[in-house]
């Protein structure tokens, strides 16, 4: 796994536990899923519009920094739910070889 995802991964689950008081990362597990998804949201459409933005004026910084957001906070998201960076990357090294079409092809209907 990423040095950095690693890295991060391990911090998380240290700030699961910490006081809502001194941390960040423990007080959006303190208000639960709901504020957590909530955050990912915001995240992902603040990533959008640094895409469009970023499409127009050729200047990439505030999409990067905006989507460097989304993955912090979509891996608080997972760290709630028990899950680790490192599954995510599993799930994409298992998809590496396969035809995104074929990938979605074989998704069952939900």
């Amino acid at each position: 796994m990423s040095s950095v995802l690693e890295q991060l991964g391990a911090a998380l689950e240290q700030r699961k536990t910490a006081s809502a008081e001194t941390s960040y990362v423990a007080s959006l597990h303190a208000k639960g899923l709901n504020k957590i998804l909530e955050k990912v949201g915001e995240e992902a459409t603040e990533t959008i519009l640094a895409a469009k933005d970023a499409q127009q004026s050729g200047e990439n910084a505030d999409l990067i920094y905006e989507t460097a957001d989304l993955w912090f906070h979509t891996l608080v998201m997972l760290s709630h739910l028990g899950e680790s960076p490192e599954a995510v990357l599993n799930e994409l090294a298992r998809r590496f070889d396969l035809s995104g079409l074929d990938e979605k092809a074989s998704r069952t209907s939900k």
